[in-house]
């Protein structure tokens, strides 16, 4: 299913949740596993003197660090790495999201998986935590699936049976939804399709009465039934469910109460104009809350 995968890791407790996914697929699945670390960003243009990730020191980058930074980075992870998966370690100075794009540019990885904060945002020389800042930007421009661990309860992964695919009938989320397709084939699971109406006064314009909600419950399942369903009796289990409230909220209950592990959704809906467009508040909003791993699937 997942042939290669790349980590991106600041190789410090605030990526110890999505390693331990990291490491857990790439045993299940017998993926190769390219661990990559960005060890500091420039004090300038593309000068080799970094502010270090870790220390907040200044450091001149030559062979020598690269080489010391490496090895820390596999003494780290020792424990983990126990010879039943392939692995590789890379290193690079940059700025997080330009440099694991980079990265997956050279390598073509099936996932990139990525842990939803930096850590110690106050201090961090990347400023931002990556659901701010480098998942945004990885997420928009990453030709592969990226799976976001943001919460330590994510992090439990034993393998997948029951993904919960949201919906929202943009034909970005009938990309997500040939993935989730394709991971449910792959490893046998049930699909859970869910579509939540979004029924906020700041969504809808007015306060919709019962009898409006009620009809657009009948009508988005009219449209599950007819999108999805006929490619769904491929599968041996699946279910098809809409609720109203606001969504992502209502995306989390779901899964929460579905027992998902797994959360597969689209990045964004609508045209992305720039660089600088937020990532679709309802799936940052699933990545900062789900208790499970959140796909985000862009192409």
């Amino acid at each position: 299913m997942f042939k290669k995968i790349l980590f991106a890791t600041s190789a410090t407790q605030a990526s110890d949740h999505a390693a331990r996914v990291a490491f857990n697929i790439a045993k299940n699945y017998q993926s190769s596993l390219n661990i990559f670390h960005v060890m500091g960003v420039p004090t300038r243009g593309y000068s080799q003197v970094v502010i270090d990730v870790k220390t907040k020191e200044e450091v001149a980058v030559d062979e020598d660090y690269t080489a010391w930074v490496t090895e820390e980075v596999r003494t780290y992870y020792e424990k983990h790495l126990d010879g039943s998966f392939e692995h590789t370690i890379d290193v690079a100075v940059g700025f997080p999201a330009r440099e694991i794009l980079r990265q997956a540019k050279t390598i073509k990885p099936d996932l990139i998986l990525i842990g939803g904060s930096t850590g110690d945002e106050d201090e961090s020389v990347y400023k931002k935590n990556s659901a701010g800042s480098t998942l945004q930007k990885v997420a928009k421009a990453a030709k592969c699936p990226v799976l976001v661990v943001n919460r330590p309860a994510a992090s439990f992964w034993g393998g997948l049976s029951n993904i919960v695919f949201g919906t929202d009938f943009s034909k970005t989320s009938d990309k997500a939804f040939d993935f989730a397709m394709k991971v449910a084939k792959a490893l046998d699971c049930e699909v859970n399709v869910f579509h939540a109406i979004d029924i906020t006064p700041l969504h809808t314009g007015k306060i919709l009465t019962q009898d409006e909600i009620e009809q657009q419950i009948r009508e988005s399942l009219r449209k599950i039934r007819a999108r999805y369903e006929p490619r769904l009796k491929e599968l041996k289990a699946y279910s098809m469910d809409v609720a109203e409230g606001i969504p992502y909220m209502e995306i989390v209950k779901y899964a929460r109460d579905n027992m998902a592990d797994l959360i597969i959704m689209a990045h964004h809906s609508r045209k992305v104009v720039s660089d600088d467009t937020r990532l679709g508040g309802n799936v940052e909003q699933v990545i900062v809350r789900a208790g499970c791993p959140v796909i985000s699937i862009n192409k």
